[in-house]
């Protein structure tokens, strides 16, 4: 199985944000630069996230954005059933023929749910504990003349 782009960015943003201080805000321009990516396409992730309830924007020249949860009430899985289509096929368009007697659906779905299941058991603090790597990583590299 493999997450789209869109998920990737939702995770990097979150951790980002997880790493800073409580309350601080940061800004979409600060967490694309970190990472390298499409600035539009963040904007997108950050949106989505927001309508999800996980990330807390704030308008205006003092604004940015946060976590809406602290990071051990944010459930890996949680996120990923807000972003992901999770339906691996599409039994009905085209109209298969095999469906009366395909099990396959079935199996996905038994694959999907273990997926899950195993994402609901961490949080996006658990990411954290003890890597103390990771915050380093997000602090923005001096430029050397």
């Amino acid at each position: 199985m493999q997450l789209t782009s869109f998920s990737d960015f939702a995770f990097r943003s979150l951790l980002f944000m997880a790493t800073l201080p409580e309350g601080e805000l940061t800004s979409i321009t600060k967490v694309t630069e970190t990472y390298g990516v499409s600035r539009n396409h963040m904007v997108k992730v950050i949106n989505k996230l927001g309508h999800a309830g996980f990330v807390r924007t704030v308008r205006g020249k003092k604004g940015g954005i946060c976590l809406a949860m602290k990071p051990e009430e944010i459930g890996l899985g949680q996120v990923i059933r807000a972003l992901e289509p999770l339906q691996l096929i599409n039994c009905g368009e085209p109209y298969c023929k095999i469906l009366p007697a395909c099990r396959l659906k079935s199996v996905l779905e038994e694959a999907t749910q273990a997926f899950l299941s195993t994402l609901d058991n961490y949080t996006l603090a658990d990411m954290l504990t003890n890597n103390s790597e990771l915050k380093a990583l997000m602090i923005p590299s001096e430029t050397v003349e």
